[in-house]
């Protein structure tokens, strides 16, 4: 059998933490006298925290030192964490456990390629972490998605081939990041944002371990 790899994002693949993002998000937007919207929270997914506040500040062109914005992330982040601290296992995304538990037992690979900093403390929070062969976050990258390099360290993780990896994405930056490390990918969610991607399914409860592998096989 070929070696085959599934490597997942997490925010709004397998659990949908984006509602606390935007929370956190909105909170520090309004204490710095800024316009945030929930479109505006689009902007912001699969995308790295530092450089989320980037896109915040650059909303109304507002400046900050680096030091105030290393705080303004601390604080961003000490506010999501707090949300975050009462997920369980009921918060796992339809279908995602089922999907990951068979792709197990067809002995494919798992990895986590997510541009989160708190990713292992919600597997943790989940259940779910000893569901996964490779775990790469946002603490072992320094290029943030679109750029593909927690997909291939995911992929390196695995010791699976890139073009064996199939990737699951709900956020067009992370599309594009598949993309730009030579993968197929699914995306979960808008078809007009995830356009890119190979195949688009409203959820994990969409599609199957069959599907997936078939679009991975297919080498058009």
């Amino acid at each position: 059998m070929i070696n085959k790899g599934f490597i997942f994002d997490l925010d709004g693949v397998i659990v949908d933490t984006a509602k606390f993002h935007y929370i956190a998000w909105k909170r520090l937007a309004n204490e710095l006298g800024i316009n945030f919207t929930e479109e505006d929270n689009e902007q912001l997914k699969g995308v790295s925290r530092m450089q989320s506040l980037e896109i915040l500040l650059g909303l109304e062109d507002v400046q900050k030192s680096e030091s105030e914005k290393l705080q303004f992330a601390k604080q961003k982040n000490d506010w999501y964490v707090d949300l975050i601290g009462n997920l369980t296992p009921k918060d796992i995304m339809p279908g995602a456990e089922d999907f990951i538990n068979e792709a197990s037992k067809r002995s494919i690979k798992i990895a986590l390629g997510s541009a989160s900093k708190n990713a292992l403390f919600i597997l943790n929070k989940l259940k779910l972490n000893h569901l996964f062969d490779a775990r790469i976050d946002g603490n072992q990258v320094a290029k943030a998605k679109p750029d593909p390099e927690v997909f291939l360290k995911g992929a390196e993780a695995l010791g699976v081939p890139k073009e064996n990896c199939l990737v699951f994405e709900d956020a067009q930056a992370g599309i594009e990041a598949a993309i730009n490390g030579g993968m197929k990918c699914i995306g979960l969610g808008n078809t007009d944002i995830l356009a890119k991607a190979n195949l688009i399914v409203s959820g994990m409860d969409k599609i199957t371990v069959s599907q997936a592998l078939e679009l991975l096989d297919n080498k058009k």
